[in-house]
Protein backbone atom coordinates (compact mmCIF):
# COMPACT_ATOMS: atom_id res chain seq x y z
CA UNK A 1 0.00 0.00 0.00
CA UNK A 2 1.38 3.50 -1.04
CA UNK A 3 2.30 5.31 2.22
CA UNK A 4 1.72 9.32 2.20
CA UNK A 5 5.03 11.86 3.57
CA UNK A 6 4.37 12.82 7.13
CA UNK A 7 4.21 15.52 5.75
CA UNK A 8 0.80 15.59 4.17
CA UNK A 9 -0.28 13.57 6.95
CA UNK A 10 0.35 16.87 9.20
CA UNK A 11 -0.27 19.34 6.59
CA UNK A 12 -4.16 18.00 5.22
CA UNK A 13 -5.91 17.63 8.40
CA UNK A 14 -4.48 20.83 9.40
CA UNK A 15 -5.97 22.61 6.35
CA UNK A 16 -9.08 20.49 6.72
CA UNK A 17 -9.47 21.83 9.69
CA UNK A 18 -9.02 25.41 8.74
CA UNK A 19 -11.44 24.87 5.25
CA UNK A 20 -13.40 23.43 7.61
CA UNK A 21 -13.96 25.92 10.10
CA UNK A 22 -14.15 28.69 7.74
CA UNK A 23 -17.23 27.25 5.86
CA UNK A 24 -18.63 26.52 8.96
CA UNK A 25 -18.20 30.58 10.03
CA UNK A 26 -19.08 31.58 7.08
CA UNK A 27 -22.81 29.77 6.52
CA UNK A 28 -23.32 30.39 9.94
CA UNK A 29 -22.73 33.62 9.63
CA UNK A 30 -24.99 33.49 6.40
CA UNK A 31 -28.00 31.92 8.01
CA UNK A 32 -27.66 34.04 11.03
CA UNK A 33 -27.72 37.66 8.39
CA UNK A 34 -30.55 36.39 6.51
CA UNK A 35 -32.40 35.17 9.66
CA UNK A 36 -31.99 38.62 10.89
CA UNK A 37 -33.42 40.81 7.72
CA UNK A 38 -35.82 37.66 7.35
CA UNK A 39 -37.33 38.67 11.16
CA UNK A 40 -36.79 42.45 10.49
CA UNK A 41 -38.59 42.62 7.59
CA UNK A 42 -41.66 40.30 8.82
CA UNK A 43 -41.63 42.74 12.09
CA UNK A 44 -41.47 45.69 9.75
CA UNK A 45 -44.34 43.96 7.30
CA UNK A 46 -46.73 43.54 10.71
CA UNK A 47 -46.78 46.94 11.94
CA UNK A 48 -47.83 48.22 8.57
CA UNK A 49 -50.40 45.54 8.75
CA UNK A 50 -51.69 46.60 12.14
CA UNK A 51 -51.30 50.69 10.90
CA UNK A 52 -53.91 49.83 8.47
CA UNK A 53 -56.12 47.81 10.12
CA UNK A 54 -58.38 50.74 12.00
CA UNK A 55 -58.06 52.09 8.48
CA UNK A 56 -60.16 49.23 6.66
CA UNK A 57 -62.65 48.49 9.58
CA UNK A 58 -64.94 51.18 8.60
CA UNK A 59 -64.70 50.43 4.90
CA UNK A 60 -65.49 46.84 5.61
CA UNK A 61 -68.43 47.66 7.39
CA UNK A 62 -69.65 49.08 4.52
CA UNK A 63 -68.43 46.57 2.24
CA UNK A 64 -67.27 49.75 -0.12
CA UNK A 65 -64.61 47.67 -2.54
CA UNK A 66 -63.81 50.14 -4.50
CA UNK A 67 -62.72 52.11 -0.84
CA UNK A 68 -60.94 49.57 -0.36
CA UNK A 69 -59.05 48.80 -3.36
CA UNK A 70 -58.04 52.43 -3.87
CA UNK A 71 -56.82 52.25 -0.46
CA UNK A 72 -54.47 49.56 -1.23
CA UNK A 73 -53.57 51.39 -4.01
CA UNK A 74 -52.47 54.71 -2.25
CA UNK A 75 -51.28 52.79 0.86
CA UNK A 76 -49.05 50.67 -1.05
CA UNK A 77 -47.01 53.05 -3.20
CA UNK A 78 -46.67 55.06 -0.46
CA UNK A 79 -45.10 52.62 1.57
CA UNK A 80 -43.31 50.53 -1.85
CA UNK A 81 -45.13 47.15 -0.28
CA UNK A 82 -48.23 45.52 -1.66
CA UNK A 83 -51.50 45.45 0.40
CA UNK A 84 -53.95 42.84 0.07
CA UNK A 85 -57.34 42.37 1.76
CA UNK A 86 -58.87 38.96 1.71
CA UNK A 87 -61.99 38.03 2.86
CA UNK A 88 -63.57 35.65 5.54
CA UNK A 89 -64.42 33.50 2.97
CA UNK A 90 -60.75 33.80 0.85
CA UNK A 91 -61.82 36.24 -1.32
CA UNK A 92 -59.89 39.02 -2.44
CA UNK A 93 -61.45 42.62 -2.12
CA UNK A 94 -58.34 44.08 -2.29
CA UNK A 95 -54.74 44.28 -3.73
CA UNK A 96 -51.96 47.22 -4.51
CA UNK A 97 -51.01 45.07 -7.69
CA UNK A 98 -53.67 43.07 -9.32
CA UNK A 99 -57.47 43.23 -10.22
CA UNK A 100 -59.06 41.62 -7.12
CA UNK A 101 -61.31 40.21 -9.18
CA UNK A 102 -59.19 38.34 -11.29
CA UNK A 103 -57.54 37.22 -8.71
CA UNK A 104 -57.52 33.42 -7.10
CA UNK A 105 -59.23 32.61 -4.09
CA UNK A 106 -56.66 33.22 -1.06
CA UNK A 107 -57.91 30.66 1.41
CA UNK A 108 -55.65 28.50 1.12
CA UNK A 109 -52.54 30.63 1.52
CA UNK A 110 -50.66 29.86 4.98
CA UNK A 111 -50.42 33.72 6.07
CA UNK A 112 -54.21 34.33 5.31
CA UNK A 113 -55.40 30.65 7.19
CA UNK A 114 -53.43 31.82 10.01
CA UNK A 115 -54.70 35.67 9.86
CA UNK A 116 -58.71 34.41 9.57
CA UNK A 117 -57.65 32.05 12.85
CA UNK A 118 -56.83 35.23 14.43
CA UNK A 119 -53.13 34.90 14.77
CA UNK A 120 -50.32 36.64 12.53
CA UNK A 121 -49.28 34.44 9.80
CA UNK A 122 -46.05 34.71 7.55
CA UNK A 123 -44.09 32.97 5.16
CA UNK A 124 -41.88 32.80 2.35
CA UNK A 125 -42.61 31.61 -1.58
CA UNK A 126 -42.43 32.59 -5.33
CA UNK A 127 -45.06 34.24 -6.37
CA UNK A 128 -46.03 33.11 -9.18
CA UNK A 129 -48.35 36.48 -10.25
CA UNK A 130 -44.69 38.61 -9.86
CA UNK A 131 -42.26 36.32 -10.66
CA UNK A 132 -39.89 36.05 -7.91
CA UNK A 133 -39.75 35.28 -3.90
CA UNK A 134 -41.68 37.46 -1.49
CA UNK A 135 -42.43 37.87 2.16
CA UNK A 136 -45.91 37.99 3.40
CA UNK A 137 -47.25 39.03 6.60
CA UNK A 138 -51.19 38.61 7.72
CA UNK A 139 -52.77 40.33 10.14
CA UNK A 140 -56.34 39.41 11.87
CA UNK A 141 -58.98 42.63 11.10
CA UNK A 142 -61.57 42.96 13.78
CA UNK A 143 -64.62 44.29 14.71
CA UNK A 144 -66.48 43.87 18.11
CA UNK A 145 -64.29 40.83 18.81
CA UNK A 146 -64.96 38.90 15.45
CA UNK A 147 -62.72 38.59 12.42
CA UNK A 148 -64.10 40.70 9.66
CA UNK A 149 -61.01 40.60 7.08
CA UNK A 150 -57.31 39.49 6.78
CA UNK A 151 -54.72 42.54 6.21
CA UNK A 152 -51.76 40.87 3.93
CA UNK A 153 -48.40 43.17 3.14
CA UNK A 154 -45.99 41.78 1.02
CA UNK A 155 -42.58 43.01 -0.15
CA UNK A 156 -39.95 41.44 -2.49
CA UNK A 157 -37.16 39.59 -1.12
CA UNK A 158 -34.95 40.67 -4.09
CA UNK A 159 -33.08 43.56 -2.71
CA UNK A 160 -32.34 41.18 0.81
CA UNK A 161 -30.69 37.99 -1.13
CA UNK A 162 -29.11 40.57 -3.45
CA UNK A 163 -27.69 42.22 0.09
CA UNK A 164 -26.88 38.74 1.34
CA UNK A 165 -24.71 37.88 -1.62
CA UNK A 166 -23.07 40.86 -1.61
CA UNK A 167 -22.09 39.72 2.14
CA UNK A 168 -21.80 36.15 1.32
CA UNK A 169 -18.99 37.06 -1.47
CA UNK A 170 -17.12 39.07 0.94
CA UNK A 171 -17.09 36.62 3.88
CA UNK A 172 -15.77 33.82 1.11
CA UNK A 173 -13.19 36.58 0.31
CA UNK A 174 -11.94 36.75 3.57
CA UNK A 175 -11.94 32.76 4.07
CA UNK A 176 -10.72 32.20 1.67
CA UNK A 177 -7.75 34.54 2.41
CA UNK A 178 -8.00 33.17 5.86
CA UNK A 179 -7.38 29.39 4.40
CA UNK A 180 -4.82 30.53 2.43
CA UNK A 181 -2.47 32.39 5.13
CA UNK A 182 -3.63 29.45 7.79
CA UNK A 183 -2.71 26.73 4.79
CA UNK A 184 0.96 28.79 4.54
CA UNK A 185 1.55 29.12 8.15
CA UNK A 186 0.37 24.98 8.71
CA UNK A 187 2.45 23.72 5.24
CA UNK A 188 5.79 25.47 7.23
CA UNK A 189 4.77 23.90 10.62
CA UNK A 190 4.62 20.59 9.21
CA UNK A 191 7.61 21.52 7.28
CA UNK A 192 9.72 22.22 10.47
CA UNK A 193 8.74 18.55 11.96
CA UNK A 194 8.83 16.53 9.20
CA UNK A 195 11.81 17.56 7.69
CA UNK A 196 14.21 16.19 11.05
CA UNK A 197 11.99 13.29 10.54
CA UNK A 198 12.82 12.72 7.43
CA UNK A 199 16.77 12.96 7.58
CA UNK A 200 16.43 10.60 10.17
CA UNK A 201 14.81 8.53 8.56
CA UNK A 202 17.41 8.86 5.51
CA UNK A 203 20.16 7.82 8.26
CA UNK A 204 18.27 4.73 9.66
CA UNK A 205 18.53 3.68 6.34
CA UNK A 206 21.65 4.55 5.69
CA UNK A 207 22.22 2.16 9.23
CA UNK A 208 20.33 -0.51 8.12
CA UNK A 209 22.42 -0.86 5.12
CA UNK A 210 25.84 -0.72 6.95
CA UNK A 211 26.76 2.67 6.78
CA UNK A 212 27.47 2.60 10.24
CA UNK A 213 29.91 5.04 10.48
CA UNK A 214 27.70 8.40 9.27
CA UNK A 215 25.98 10.13 12.03
CA UNK A 216 22.72 12.23 12.24
CA UNK A 217 24.51 15.64 12.52
CA UNK A 218 21.38 17.56 12.49
CA UNK A 219 19.96 19.96 15.36
CA UNK A 220 16.47 20.97 15.48
CA UNK A 221 15.02 23.20 17.83
CA UNK A 222 12.57 20.23 19.17
CA UNK A 223 13.98 18.83 22.01
CA UNK A 224 11.92 15.38 21.59
CA UNK A 225 13.45 15.32 17.75
CA UNK A 226 16.82 16.59 19.49
CA UNK A 227 17.21 13.32 21.74
CA UNK A 228 15.75 10.90 18.94
CA UNK A 229 18.47 11.94 16.94
CA UNK A 230 20.85 11.89 19.74
CA UNK A 231 19.62 8.53 20.40
CA UNK A 232 19.85 7.24 16.64
CA UNK A 233 24.09 7.83 16.61
CA UNK A 234 24.15 5.77 20.23
CA UNK A 235 22.11 3.34 18.87
CA UNK A 236 24.32 2.94 15.33
CA UNK A 237 27.32 3.48 17.49
CA UNK A 238 26.43 0.47 19.59
CA UNK A 239 25.19 -1.65 16.12
CA UNK A 240 28.57 -1.05 14.76
CA UNK A 241 31.04 -2.31 17.83
CA UNK A 242 28.31 -5.27 18.24
CA UNK A 243 28.26 -5.97 14.38
CA UNK A 244 32.26 -5.43 14.67
CA UNK A 245 32.63 -8.44 17.30
CA UNK A 246 30.35 -10.76 15.53
CA UNK A 247 31.90 -10.51 12.77
CA UNK A 248 35.38 -11.29 14.23
CA UNK A 249 33.41 -14.42 16.04
CA UNK A 250 31.65 -15.38 12.69
CA UNK A 251 34.94 -15.43 10.65
CA UNK A 252 36.91 -17.13 13.48
CA UNK A 253 34.23 -20.47 13.28
CA UNK A 254 33.82 -20.16 9.41
CA UNK A 255 37.89 -20.15 9.53
CA UNK A 256 37.68 -23.07 11.97
CA UNK A 257 34.94 -24.81 10.31
CA UNK A 258 36.73 -24.38 7.10
CA UNK A 259 40.06 -25.77 7.85
CA UNK A 260 38.86 -28.96 9.54
CA UNK A 261 38.72 -32.18 7.56
CA UNK A 262 35.88 -33.52 9.13
CA UNK A 263 32.40 -32.45 7.63
CA UNK A 264 29.98 -30.43 9.87
CA UNK A 265 26.61 -30.22 9.46
CA UNK A 266 24.11 -28.29 12.18
CA UNK A 267 20.65 -28.70 12.35
CA UNK A 268 17.86 -27.05 14.40
CA UNK A 269 15.09 -28.29 16.32
CA UNK A 270 13.03 -28.54 12.89
CA UNK A 271 15.80 -30.45 11.18
CA UNK A 272 16.44 -27.16 8.95
CA UNK A 273 20.35 -27.17 7.96
CA UNK A 274 21.76 -23.89 9.87
CA UNK A 275 25.40 -24.19 9.20
CA UNK A 276 27.72 -26.30 6.93
CA UNK A 277 31.51 -26.27 6.06
CA UNK A 278 33.00 -26.90 3.02
CA UNK A 279 34.14 -30.39 3.78
CA UNK A 280 30.78 -31.36 4.24
CA UNK A 281 29.23 -29.54 0.74
CA UNK A 282 31.93 -31.46 -0.88
CA UNK A 283 31.39 -34.93 0.55
CA UNK A 284 27.77 -34.70 0.20
CA UNK A 285 27.99 -32.87 -2.99
CA UNK A 286 26.02 -29.65 -3.05
CA UNK A 287 26.39 -26.45 -3.20
CA UNK A 288 26.47 -24.37 0.37
CA UNK A 289 24.10 -21.79 -0.31
CA UNK A 290 21.23 -24.16 -1.37
CA UNK A 291 21.98 -26.32 1.74
CA UNK A 292 21.24 -23.49 4.53
CA UNK A 293 17.81 -22.99 4.65
CA UNK A 294 16.52 -26.43 3.42
CA UNK A 295 15.67 -29.32 5.89
CA UNK A 296 18.20 -32.40 6.56
CA UNK A 297 16.12 -34.80 3.97
CA UNK A 298 16.76 -32.72 1.09
CA UNK A 299 20.53 -32.34 1.79
CA UNK A 300 21.54 -35.56 2.79
CA UNK A 301 18.28 -37.88 1.93
CA UNK A 302 20.15 -40.93 3.94
CA UNK A 303 17.78 -42.82 6.25
CA UNK A 304 20.43 -43.73 8.91
CA UNK A 305 21.99 -40.39 8.70
CA UNK A 306 18.60 -38.62 9.50
CA UNK A 307 18.00 -41.28 12.06
CA UNK A 308 20.83 -40.06 13.79
CA UNK A 309 19.82 -36.43 13.84
CA UNK A 310 16.28 -37.31 14.98
CA UNK A 311 17.80 -39.81 17.53
CA UNK A 312 19.88 -36.23 18.72
CA UNK A 313 17.12 -33.63 18.76
CA UNK A 314 14.34 -36.49 20.80
CA UNK A 315 16.28 -35.59 23.81
CA UNK A 316 18.89 -38.67 23.10
CA UNK A 317 22.59 -37.81 24.22
CA UNK A 318 25.19 -38.18 21.83
CA UNK A 319 25.45 -40.96 18.97
CA UNK A 320 27.85 -42.33 17.21
CA UNK A 321 26.92 -44.53 14.42
CA UNK A 322 28.17 -45.68 10.94
CA UNK A 323 26.55 -44.89 7.80
CA UNK A 324 27.00 -45.73 3.79
CA UNK A 325 26.65 -42.92 1.54
CA UNK A 326 26.33 -44.19 -2.14
CA UNK A 327 27.47 -41.20 -4.24
CA UNK A 328 30.19 -41.90 -6.67
CA UNK A 329 30.13 -45.42 -5.09
CA UNK A 330 29.80 -46.62 -1.66
CA UNK A 331 31.29 -44.15 1.06
CA UNK A 332 31.50 -44.80 4.46
CA UNK A 333 31.14 -42.36 6.58
CA UNK A 334 31.78 -42.31 10.97
CA UNK A 335 29.25 -39.91 12.44
CA UNK A 336 29.40 -38.41 15.32
CA UNK A 337 25.58 -36.56 16.79
CA UNK A 338 25.02 -33.97 19.77
CA UNK A 339 22.68 -31.68 20.78
CA UNK A 340 23.27 -28.07 20.41
CA UNK A 341 22.29 -26.07 23.52
CA UNK A 342 21.72 -22.38 24.39
CA UNK A 343 22.95 -20.29 26.83
CA UNK A 344 20.32 -21.20 28.99
CA UNK A 345 20.60 -25.12 28.30
CA UNK A 346 17.81 -25.28 26.28
CA UNK A 347 18.15 -27.56 23.48
CA UNK A 348 18.36 -25.46 20.15
CA UNK A 349 19.31 -28.05 17.66
CA UNK A 350 22.29 -31.03 16.67
CA UNK A 351 25.38 -31.29 15.14
CA UNK A 352 26.30 -33.92 13.14
CA UNK A 353 30.41 -34.62 12.49
CA UNK A 354 31.03 -37.12 9.58
CA UNK A 355 34.25 -38.72 8.98
CA UNK A 356 34.86 -39.97 5.50
CA UNK A 357 36.51 -43.83 6.77
CA UNK A 358 35.64 -45.59 3.14
CA UNK A 359 39.90 -45.78 2.50
CA UNK A 360 40.19 -47.33 5.80
CA UNK A 361 37.45 -49.42 5.40
CA UNK A 362 38.50 -50.51 1.26
CA UNK A 363 42.10 -51.04 3.38
CA UNK A 364 40.42 -53.58 5.84
CA UNK A 365 38.55 -55.14 3.44
CA UNK A 366 41.71 -55.17 1.05
CA UNK A 367 44.12 -56.28 4.50
CA UNK A 368 41.38 -59.45 5.25
CA UNK A 369 41.04 -60.61 1.10
CA UNK A 370 44.71 -60.54 0.93
CA UNK A 371 45.08 -62.37 4.05
CA UNK A 372 42.23 -65.15 3.00
CA UNK A 373 44.02 -64.94 -0.51
CA UNK A 374 47.72 -65.61 0.43
CA UNK A 375 46.31 -68.06 3.37
CA UNK A 376 44.33 -69.98 0.39
CA UNK A 377 47.12 -69.58 -2.29
CA UNK A 378 50.21 -70.76 -0.24
CA UNK A 379 47.68 -73.74 1.25
CA UNK A 380 47.17 -75.42 -2.07
CA UNK A 381 51.03 -76.04 -3.08
CA UNK A 382 51.73 -76.79 0.94
CA UNK A 383 48.66 -79.55 0.70
CA UNK A 384 50.11 -81.03 -2.08
CA UNK A 385 53.64 -80.91 -1.42
CA UNK A 386 52.33 -82.65 2.57
CA UNK A 387 50.57 -84.91 0.98
CA UNK A 388 53.08 -86.56 -1.26
CA UNK A 389 55.57 -86.34 0.78
CA UNK A 390 53.68 -88.40 3.45
CA UNK A 391 52.66 -90.63 0.82
CA UNK A 392 56.54 -91.32 -0.07
CA UNK A 393 57.18 -91.73 3.71
CA UNK A 394 54.58 -93.69 4.54
CA UNK A 395 53.75 -95.69 1.80
CA UNK A 396 56.86 -95.46 -0.77
CA UNK A 397 55.64 -97.16 -4.13
CA UNK A 398 57.62 -99.52 -5.49
CA UNK A 399 57.54 -98.08 -8.97
CA UNK A 400 60.59 -95.84 -9.45
CA UNK A 401 58.92 -93.84 -11.91
CA UNK A 402 56.15 -93.51 -9.83
CA UNK A 403 58.21 -91.93 -7.07
CA UNK A 404 60.07 -89.74 -9.73
CA UNK A 405 56.81 -88.60 -10.68
CA UNK A 406 55.92 -87.80 -6.77
CA UNK A 407 58.70 -86.11 -6.59
CA UNK A 408 58.46 -83.85 -9.91
CA UNK A 409 55.18 -82.81 -8.58
CA UNK A 410 56.64 -82.00 -5.36
CA UNK A 411 59.32 -79.61 -6.82
CA UNK A 412 56.83 -78.19 -8.95
CA UNK A 413 54.72 -76.97 -6.02
CA UNK A 414 57.70 -75.79 -4.45
CA UNK A 415 58.11 -73.78 -7.55
CA UNK A 416 54.91 -72.22 -7.20
CA UNK A 417 55.45 -71.96 -3.55
CA UNK A 418 58.36 -69.75 -4.09
CA UNK A 419 57.20 -67.94 -6.89
CA UNK A 420 54.29 -66.83 -5.21
CA UNK A 421 56.59 -65.75 -2.14
CA UNK A 422 58.76 -63.67 -4.62
CA UNK A 423 56.16 -61.83 -5.91
CA UNK A 424 55.06 -60.92 -2.01
CA UNK A 425 58.51 -59.52 -1.37
CA UNK A 426 58.09 -57.84 -4.37
CA UNK A 427 54.55 -56.17 -3.73
CA UNK A 428 56.22 -55.33 -0.48
CA UNK A 429 59.95 -53.64 -2.11
CA UNK A 430 57.44 -51.88 -4.69
CA UNK A 431 55.16 -50.65 -1.73
CA UNK A 432 57.97 -49.17 0.53
CA UNK A 433 60.49 -47.73 -2.74
CA UNK A 434 57.21 -46.36 -4.07
CA UNK A 435 55.95 -44.65 -1.34
CA UNK A 436 59.36 -43.51 0.67
CA UNK A 437 60.07 -41.43 -3.47
CA UNK A 438 63.61 -42.96 -3.33
CA UNK A 439 62.81 -45.23 -6.53
CA UNK A 440 66.32 -44.61 -8.41
CA UNK A 441 65.74 -43.61 -11.88
CA UNK A 442 67.64 -42.97 -14.68
CA UNK A 443 67.05 -41.62 -18.75
CA UNK A 444 66.59 -45.22 -20.22
CA UNK A 445 65.64 -45.82 -24.08
CA UNK A 446 62.55 -46.86 -24.35
CA UNK A 447 62.95 -49.11 -27.08
CA UNK A 448 66.00 -51.49 -26.37
CA UNK A 449 63.37 -51.63 -22.94
CA UNK A 450 60.55 -53.31 -24.98
CA UNK A 451 62.77 -55.37 -27.09
CA UNK A 452 64.22 -57.27 -23.86
CA UNK A 453 61.50 -57.60 -22.25
CA UNK A 454 59.93 -59.45 -25.35
CA UNK A 455 62.94 -61.12 -25.51
CA UNK A 456 62.63 -62.92 -21.78
CA UNK A 457 59.16 -63.62 -22.20
CA UNK A 458 59.05 -65.97 -25.47
CA UNK A 459 62.62 -67.66 -24.54
CA UNK A 460 60.87 -69.15 -21.17
CA UNK A 461 57.80 -69.62 -22.98
CA UNK A 462 57.34 -73.61 -23.82
CA UNK A 463 54.99 -73.82 -26.72
CA UNK A 464 54.62 -72.15 -29.80
CA UNK A 465 53.96 -68.36 -29.10
CA UNK A 466 52.32 -66.05 -31.03
CA UNK A 467 53.70 -63.18 -33.39
CA UNK A 468 55.26 -60.34 -31.21
CA UNK A 469 55.71 -56.71 -33.28
CA UNK A 470 57.38 -54.02 -31.79
CA UNK A 471 56.02 -50.41 -32.47
CA UNK A 472 58.42 -47.55 -31.02
CA UNK A 473 60.81 -44.67 -32.50
CA UNK A 474 64.67 -45.07 -31.52
CA UNK A 475 64.96 -41.52 -29.96
CA UNK A 476 62.08 -42.21 -27.13
CA UNK A 477 63.59 -41.84 -23.68
CA UNK A 478 61.74 -41.99 -20.38
CA UNK A 479 63.50 -41.23 -16.67
CA UNK A 480 62.70 -45.07 -14.88
CA UNK A 481 63.83 -47.65 -12.76
CA UNK A 482 64.86 -49.89 -15.91
CA UNK A 483 64.47 -52.99 -14.18
CA UNK A 484 61.09 -52.53 -12.83
CA UNK A 485 59.73 -51.36 -15.82
CA UNK A 486 60.98 -54.56 -17.18
CA UNK A 487 59.24 -57.04 -14.56
CA UNK A 488 56.00 -55.44 -15.47
CA UNK A 489 56.35 -55.34 -19.53
CA UNK A 490 57.23 -59.01 -19.11
CA UNK A 491 54.12 -59.65 -16.96
CA UNK A 492 52.08 -58.28 -19.32
CA UNK A 493 53.34 -59.95 -21.86
CA UNK A 494 53.42 -63.31 -19.97
CA UNK A 495 49.82 -62.93 -19.60
CA UNK A 496 49.29 -62.34 -23.55
CA UNK A 497 51.35 -65.18 -24.51
CA UNK A 498 49.03 -67.62 -22.05
CA UNK A 499 45.83 -66.53 -23.20
CA UNK A 500 46.51 -65.71 -27.09
CA UNK A 501 46.45 -68.77 -29.83
CA UNK A 502 49.48 -69.14 -32.05
CA UNK A 503 48.03 -67.45 -35.11
CA UNK A 504 47.67 -63.98 -33.27
CA UNK A 505 49.53 -61.32 -32.95
CA UNK A 506 50.84 -58.86 -30.02
CA UNK A 507 51.95 -55.42 -30.25
CA UNK A 508 54.12 -53.78 -27.70
CA UNK A 509 53.94 -50.15 -28.56
CA UNK A 510 54.96 -46.95 -27.01
CA UNK A 511 54.55 -43.62 -28.00
CA UNK A 512 54.67 -40.04 -26.46
CA UNK A 513 52.55 -37.35 -25.67
CA UNK A 514 53.03 -34.10 -24.20
CA UNK A 515 53.59 -34.74 -20.51
CA UNK A 516 53.15 -38.44 -20.52
CA UNK A 517 55.08 -41.71 -21.98
CA UNK A 518 52.14 -44.24 -22.99
CA UNK A 519 53.70 -48.02 -23.25
CA UNK A 520 51.01 -50.69 -24.32
CA UNK A 521 50.63 -54.33 -24.59
CA UNK A 522 47.89 -55.53 -27.20
CA UNK A 523 46.95 -59.08 -28.06
CA UNK A 524 44.43 -60.54 -30.30
CA UNK A 525 43.35 -63.17 -27.57
CA UNK A 526 39.69 -64.18 -26.52
CA UNK A 527 39.52 -60.79 -24.57
CA UNK A 528 38.19 -60.18 -20.76
CA UNK A 529 34.37 -59.86 -19.26
CA UNK A 530 33.13 -56.15 -18.80
CA UNK A 531 32.47 -57.58 -15.19
CA UNK A 532 36.29 -58.69 -14.49
CA UNK A 533 37.96 -55.30 -15.55
CA UNK A 534 37.85 -53.61 -12.57
CA UNK A 535 39.25 -55.85 -10.03
CA UNK A 536 41.73 -57.16 -12.96
CA UNK A 537 44.44 -55.87 -10.95
CA UNK A 538 43.70 -57.05 -7.69
CA UNK A 539 45.76 -59.14 -6.06
CA UNK A 540 44.98 -62.98 -6.58
CA UNK A 541 42.23 -61.79 -8.34
CA UNK A 542 41.67 -64.19 -11.78
CA UNK A 543 39.33 -64.25 -14.45
CA UNK A 544 39.71 -67.99 -15.19
CA UNK A 545 41.27 -69.55 -11.90
CA UNK A 546 41.40 -73.00 -12.79
CA UNK A 547 43.79 -72.27 -16.23
CA UNK A 548 45.66 -69.77 -14.26
CA UNK A 549 46.61 -72.11 -11.58
CA UNK A 550 47.43 -75.05 -14.30
CA UNK A 551 49.75 -72.24 -15.90
CA UNK A 552 51.58 -71.75 -13.02
CA UNK A 553 50.30 -68.27 -12.39
CA UNK A 554 50.27 -66.42 -8.89
CA UNK A 555 47.47 -64.23 -9.23
CA UNK A 556 49.82 -61.05 -8.44
CA UNK A 557 51.77 -60.96 -11.81
CA UNK A 558 49.06 -57.62 -12.66
CA UNK A 559 49.43 -56.27 -9.28
CA UNK A 560 52.91 -56.40 -10.13
CA UNK A 561 52.51 -54.27 -13.02
CA UNK A 562 50.07 -51.73 -11.30
CA UNK A 563 51.99 -51.23 -7.97
CA UNK A 564 55.19 -50.59 -10.94
CA UNK A 565 53.50 -48.01 -12.10
CA UNK A 566 52.36 -45.99 -9.45
CA UNK A 567 56.04 -46.00 -8.33
CA UNK A 568 56.24 -44.42 -11.38
CA UNK A 569 53.80 -41.69 -10.64
CA UNK A 570 51.60 -42.69 -13.57
CA UNK A 571 49.15 -45.45 -13.78
CA UNK A 572 48.08 -49.14 -15.10
CA UNK A 573 44.62 -49.48 -17.01
CA UNK A 574 42.87 -52.31 -18.75
CA UNK A 575 40.66 -52.32 -22.23
CA UNK A 576 39.13 -55.38 -23.38
CA UNK A 577 36.13 -56.70 -25.91
CA UNK A 578 35.11 -60.63 -25.71
CA UNK A 579 36.53 -62.29 -28.67
CA UNK A 580 38.75 -59.04 -29.93
CA UNK A 581 41.19 -59.26 -28.09
CA UNK A 582 42.65 -57.37 -24.40
CA UNK A 583 44.92 -53.95 -24.57
CA UNK A 584 46.82 -53.45 -21.08
CA UNK A 585 48.34 -49.77 -20.85
CA UNK A 586 51.00 -48.23 -18.52
CA UNK A 587 50.82 -44.23 -18.55
CA UNK A 588 54.18 -42.93 -17.02
CA UNK A 589 55.16 -38.98 -16.55
CA UNK A 590 58.24 -37.99 -18.61
CA UNK A 591 59.18 -36.22 -15.42
CA UNK A 592 59.62 -37.67 -12.31
CA UNK A 593 58.57 -34.58 -10.12
CA UNK A 594 54.99 -35.36 -10.68
CA UNK A 595 54.95 -38.74 -9.04
CA UNK A 596 51.78 -39.30 -7.38
CA UNK A 597 51.25 -41.36 -4.03
CA UNK A 598 50.88 -45.16 -4.25
CA UNK A 599 47.55 -46.30 -3.76
CA UNK A 600 47.58 -49.63 -2.27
Amino acid sequence: MHRKSLLWHIFLPFLAVIVLSLVLITGYTSRSLRDFFYQQSSSDLTTRAHLMTDEMVPLLLRDDEAAIQRTCEVRGKASDTRVTVVAPDGRVIGDTREDPAGMDNHGDRPEVREALAGRVGSSERYSATLGHRRIYVAVPVRHDGSIIAALRTSHSLTSIERALAVVQQRIALGGLLLAFGAAVISFVLARRISVPLRQMKEGAERFAAGQLGTRLSMAPDSEEIGALAETFNGMAEQLQDRIRTIENQRNEQEAVLASMVESVLAIDRDEVVIGINRAATELLGIEPAMAEGRTLQEVVRNPDLIALGKGVLGGGGPVEGEIVLRRDGERHLQVHATGLQGLEGQRLGALLVLNDVTRIRRLESLRRDFVANVSHELRTPITSIKGFVETLQNDPPADPDVARRFLTIVNRQADRLQAIIDDLLSLSRLEQEGGSAELAREATPVRPLLQDAVDISTARATDDVPTVRLECVDDLEVMVNAPLLEQALVNLLDNALKYSGTATEIVVAAHAEPDLIVVSVRDDGRGIAPTHLPRIFERFYRVDKARSRNMGGTGLGLAIVKHIAQAHGGEASVSSTLGEGTTFTITLPRRPDVDRAMDA
